[in-house]
């Protein structure tokens, strides 16, 4: 099995669409703020 990690990267490089990227919610001590979009 992948980590939670290893499996978003996985998807990511993918289905790139699938992921959003928002700065504005990113908190301090978080190295990622990835939001996953659903279907």
């Amino acid at each position: 099995g992948l980590t939670p990690y290893e499996y978003i990267a996985k998807i990511w490089t993918s289905e790139p669409d699938r992921f959003i990227v928002n700065p504005i919610h990113q908190m301090p001590g978080l190295n990622t703020s990835v939001v996953v979009a659903l279907p």
